[in-house]
């Protein structure tokens, strides 16, 4: 009889335990809710409103033309497609490089080596330097230039053409055999190397602490095993770390389509000065593309994803 009383005063002290949990979660990110529906809302109801209105540069006409915006976005203009489509093409390329990049890196990063600590410092110096005012400073740096696009000698030739011609790539794979589309995607590899150096560093770091919550006690039964290296990673290491190739998947997406050198967003810009009620409805339109590009790689990495269930 006196043990009841007891039991229901434990189920009471866990519920509201729970309870204060949930409003310490809303009051962490209460300053994130207020700042989006203080300053974020107005904006995005105004530009959804911008793009179904037509209003002339004073701001003294403005007439609800509906989806006209949008029609005019994806059939009249031609250079709006097309640009997306180059983005589109653009991103097929980035995606795999950066992650197959920055999983190699951090592979190699995970191992016990001398200056490990320095070498991880090193590869993310890139990002940093990549953000903020830092990059309006390599924005306008010459240097920056130089690496960006290349440096030009006398023959008008930059220094990553350089670099495909003295690996002489394009005449290996001429010798293989190998259809042109294969040596055109490795060629724009080795051009775009600092792109992605440059853009794999957040990624690196997500693969580091996936790989370094492997617990050692599956690899020391591998090895007792006699599994190889190369059967422990695709066995191993690789099924383990697929949640975080998802994450990487899905933020290098969003970073690649948010840049501000991304190719749809300066065009967008500049129709912004020209006419923002085409400019709204075009953001619009790329946003919902984007979120179902995302949504479409996230189901695709999902169904291979491996999460390990763990005993409570």
């Amino acid at each position: 009889m006196t043990t009841e009383p007891k039991i229901k005063a434990r189920k009471k002290k866990v519920t509201s335990l729970d309870k204060l949990k949930a409003r310490s979660g809303w009051l962490f990110v209460l300053p994130f809710v207020i700042g989006f529906i203080l300053i974020y809302f107005p904006i995005i109801y105004r530009s959804i409103i911008l793009s179904f209105q037509y209003t002339n540069s004073a701001m003294t006409i403005t007439e609800w033309v509906g989806f006209d915006n949008y029609a005019n976005a994806l059939f009249t203009d031609p250079n709006f497609v097309k640009t997306l489509v180059s983005g589109f093409q653009q991103m097929i390329f980035d995606i795999p490089a950066i992650i197959i990049f920055s999983l190699f890196m951090a592979v190699l990063l995970n191992q016990k080596m001398a200056g490990r600590a320095v070498f991880r410092a090193i590869l993310f110096v890139p990002v940093i330097l990549s953000t903020g005012l830092m990059e309006q400073i390599n924005a306008q740096s010459t240097l920056d230039s130089y690496m960006s696009s290349g440096i030009s000698d006398d023959s008008g030739s930059s220094a990553s053409d350089q670099i495909v011609s003295a690996m002489d790539i394009e005449k290996l794979f001429s010798g293989m055999k190998i259809g042109t589309e294969l040596v055109e995607f490795v060629v724009k590899w080795v051009n775009d190397i600092f792109d992605i150096v440059n853009r794999s560093g957040v990624q690196m770091l997500i693969f580091l602490a996936g790989l370094q919550s492997i617990s050692p006690t599956i690899y020391e039964s591998c090895q007792m095993d006699g599994a190889t290296a190369w059967e422990t990673f695709w066995k191993i290491t690789f099924p383990m770390i697929s949640p975080m190739i998802l994450v990487n998947a899905v933020y290098t997406v969003i970073d690649a389509f948010t840049r501000e050198t991304n190719q749809v967003m300066v065009f967008i810009d500049g129709i912004y000065s020209e006419n923002y009620n085409l400019s709204s409805a075009m953001s619009w339109l790329y946003f919902l593309i984007v979120i179902a590009l995302v949504a479409v790689i996230a189901g695709i990495c999902s169904a291979f994803v491996f999460y390990q269930r763990r005993n409570d």
